[in-house]
């Protein structure tokens, strides 16, 4: 696709170094923003290619001046393209646009520190875990921590003064034996502190420390016969072990470690992201994000590993993908694809979370278009009176050329959706010319005729392609079935596209913007289409068999068979006398290769 003059211009003045190129639309909108290692050769690439996909043909007409920033590395174009998406949201751009703002647990920096979950960073609060992709887990280890250990949840200010002064009284946390009483002294602040270091290990993802606090706390209790006391330490030790039961464990040698999976359709990529911390997985998030331009795994992938990473706060050095991605800008973090191992069974795991996410996504449009089907089907039953909705629907058309070879057809639609393995082809045996009205009534007869015999289950519909008169006919046609009423049918005239019904002069009235008249439509032209072709290779079929018919001892029925196999009398000369025999029998391959052999000779 040429560029506009304007643009042209514009691209010779582009540089041959690295940056980042904006595409901007009408009203001077960025519709689109790129990165490149050569700016002038990618630019015009979009220009110059022939094989481009639809929506890059759309974005390429769409585009009407360019700009450009020229950096010094491909890193740097990486982080200002992201820069950019993130600012502008191009159209035409892919960014994960999720509007939720994650949780996450804050550990206080006042004195006797509190944990509580927000969803807003307000900087010197305290330290923030998370953010935490499922509230359900990040409550799971909320509701552990406070079992373990006896927080204060009071907001007051606990000073030495305040403290000393007796300026608070405990609550109904301290008679419930969820707190210690540091409001009234009740507990000093080295030992809470003590639990303030187990609960940040505990939040980073490493429980061998509150782990070994408990078991040497039980121990003393045992060895010192306080058993109660002892007992209480092994509960807390089970909660422990319960937990880390329920984190899927990998390796405890695996730590600090990202994991990218991506697995794509036509439509959209999908995305999973792991964290692995001191061998166990803590944070898991799987998203979907529309493509754009058809655009390739890595190239969704590289700003998501960006884009998540920083949304969750990672700094894992090292990042393991299914797929290859760019250099990206990220000093001392290693990408690798492992093949096998421990962290092949991560990319695995994160591949069936992908997997699994597109499949639900895909069933989910699935149920979409079928829910659609059924709007469409009680539209249909509205606009033409039925009593039952039209999930089985027939339609039949006629078609000859000047009076030879007369065919028949019939299309058919179950949930308003081409079922072609019930497509049917007929020809034409007991009418003589070209006569629409009696074929008509042969090819009805014929086909309902056969599904009574048969107990096969009769169309909620039956239309025609015609008017008043072969509508007339298919009606003769139920009656003499004794099947009139049972099937309702209608005509559709061509040259008004007007649909007429049984007994009734006038055309049924329906709104030309209908999906019941578009189903209609889509229905005549498919069995048009189903029977011209019919029509085209039986006229073929019948210019190619006149030399094979003057075969003295060969019937039309071979000939037939012959000539829709291998489509000319010359492919059929070609074949060697074991391969006519394996098609025809001795018999008939003798006769051909005799009748072959005369001609050469004459």
């Amino acid at each position: 696709m040429a560029a506009r003059p304007e643009l042209q211009d514009q691209i010779r003045q582009l540089p041959h170094r690295p940056g980042v190129y904006k595409y901007f639309g009408e009203e001077e909108t960025i519709i689109y923003v790129g990165k490149a290692i050569d700016l002038r050769k990618r630019v015009s690439s979009y220009f110059t290619k022939q094989d481009h996909n639809k929506k890059t043909q759309q974005l390429v007409k769409n585009i009407r001046r360019i700009e450009f920033t020229i950096v010094d590395s491909e890193s740097d174009a990486f982080l200002l393209e992201n820069n950019l998406i993130k600012q502008h949201q191009p159209k035409y751009n892919i960014l994960l646009k999720d509007g939720k703002t994650y949780p996450y647990l804050l550990l206080t920096n006042e004195r006797f520190p509190r944990l509580i979950p927000t969803r807003n960073k307000i900087p010197g609060q305290g330290h923030y875990y998370g953010p935490y992709a499922n509230v359900t887990g990040m409550n799971l280890l909320l509701e552990l921590i406070r079992a373990l250990y006896p927080l204060r949840t009071c907001t007051y200010n606990l000073s030495p003064q305040n403290i000393e002064a007796g300026k608070f009284k405990v609550c109904l946390e301290y008679h419930l034996g969820n707190c210690k009483g540091p409001c009234e002294g009740h507990q000093d602040e080295e030992t809470y502190n003590q639990y303030i270091q187990q609960i940040r290990q505990i939040l980073n993802g490493d429980l061998r420390l509150p782990k070994q606090y408990f078991r040497e706390r039980m121990t003393q209790a045992a060895q010192e016969q306080q058993y109660e006391l002892a007992h209480q330490f092994k509960l807390k030790l089970d909660k422990l072990d319960e937990f880390q039961a329920k984190s899927t464990i990998v390796n405890a040698n695996l730590t600090n470690i990202d994991v990218f999976s991506i697995a794509s359709n036509e439509k959209s990529g999908f995305i999973s992201y792991l964290k692995v911390m001191n061998g166990s997985i803590v944070l898991t998030q799987s998203v979907e994000v529309q493509k754009k331009l058809d655009e390739p795994d890595d190239e969704i992938l590289a700003p998501l590993i960006m884009q998540m990473r920083q949304e969750f706060a990672s700094e894992s050095r090292e990042i393991l993908t299914n797929v290859p991605v760019p250099n990206l800008p990220l000093p001392g973090v290693s990408i690798t694809q492992p093949q096998i191992g421990d962290k092949r069974k991560l990319i695995e795991l994160g591949l069936k979370n992908v997997l699994y996410l597109r499949k639900e996504k895909e069933s989910m449009n699935d149920r979409s278009k079928d829910l659609n089907e059924v709007r469409i089907m009680e539209t249909m039953k509205k606009d033409l009176r039925l009593t039952e909705l039209p999930k089985h629907i027939e339609c039949f058309d006629n078609s000859n050329f000047q009076g030879d070879n007369p065919v028949s057809a019939m299309v058919c639609f179950r949930n308003a959706k081409p079922s072609k393995k019930d497509y049917r082809h007929y020809h034409i045996k007991t009418v003589v010319g070209p006569n629409d009205f009696d074929s008509m009534y042969e090819v009805v007869t014929r086909r309902y005729r056969r599904l009574v015999d048969e107990g096969a289950s009769l169309p909620q519909l039956v239309i025609v392609d015609g008017g008043k008169g072969q509508l007339s006919m298919a009606v003769k046609a139920l009656k003499d079935l004794n099947l009139w009423g049972q099937i309702p049918v209608i005509g559709i005239a061509k040259r008004l596209e007007e649909i007429y019904v049984p007994n009734d002069p006038l055309p049924l009235y329906i709104d030309k913007k209908s999906e019941t008249l578009r189903l209609i439509q889509r229905m005549r032209d498919e069995v048009h289409r189903f029977g011209i072709t019919f029509h085209r290779s039986r006229r073929d079929a019948a210019t190619l068999k006149t030399e094979l018919t003057e075969v003295k001892g060969l019937g039309p029925v071979t000939a037939d068979k012959l000539l829709t196999k291998f489509k000319s009398v010359k492919k059929i000369k070609e074949l060697t006398e074991a391969e006519l025999i394996t098609e025809v029998g001795k018999a008939k391959a003798r006769i051909l290769l005799d009748y072959f052999s005369q001609q050469e000779a004459i």
